[in-house]
């Protein structure tokens, strides 16, 4: 997928304000827009939140404390997913296979915050393999541990799995919240991450109902 993201895209760094849709997916007001056919959710009996993201994004690292005090008061039907963005670009695909590695050893949620610090507010140089291992073992993780995830198939596999889903929703940039699998959080209306994290709330409540009436 050839789209660099300029800046992550927008002015607000709200990349979906101002993108332009394919035809497979319906612009709704200001607010969203549906996502046809839907993406696979991993929590079917939950309504699910998908973050796309990048450690490398200075506008994901500004939406990072506001959605992760988002997640903290949603009610126990509600689940947050990470998905790290590759975008066919080197510092993209390093830092998503970082997530996916740190993932992978039950390490993301403590250095989650620490990674987004170190990129964008203490200037460290994580850019290559070499670099990044040497931060992450001084953050007190094992080297040996680390580096099998970072070069596993599982890490490569999700990476991929992460760019089929970026073309089948046509995100033009990130972040970006998909909810429940159909719904693409943004559009001319909103311009700020509040707004935006307003209408994921609103989607939340939509996909909600429809569920309720589905089992009727």
């Amino acid at each position: 997928m050839k789209r660099l993201l300029t800046g992550c895209l927008a002015s607000a760094g709200l990349a979906l304000a101002v993108a332009s849709f394919s035809a497979s997916a319906q612009q709704i007001g200001g607010d969203y827009t549906v996502i046809s056919p839907a993406l696979p959710t991993e929590a079917p009996n939950k309504i699910e939140v998908v973050e796309f993201f990048s450690y490398a994004c200075p506008h994901c690292n500004v939406l990072n404390p506001g959605l992760t005090q988002w997640a903290a008061r949603q009610p126990a039907d509600v689940t947050l997913r990470k998905v790290a963005v590759g975008f066919n670009t080197p510092f993209y695909q390093l830092t998503a296979k970082l997530f996916y590695a740190l993932d992978a050893i039950g390490e993301e949620k403590r250095l989650n915050d620490v990674v987004f610090k170190a990129i964008h507010s203490q200037g460290v140089k994580l850019i290559d393999e070499k670099s990044v291992t040497a931060w992450v073992v001084e953050q007190g993780v094992d080297r040996k541990k680390f580096s099998e995830a970072f070069n596993s198939f599982g890490v490569r596999s999700q990476l991929t799995r992460s760019d089929k889903l970026v073309e089948s929703a046509k995100l033009p940039g990130v972040p970006a919240l998909v909810v429940d699998g159909r719904y693409l959080v943004g559009g001319p209306n909103i311009k700020s991450f509040t707004e935006l994290l307003a209408v994921t709330d609103k989607l939340v409540d939509k996909a909600r109902a429809e569920r309720s009436l589905a089992k009727k």
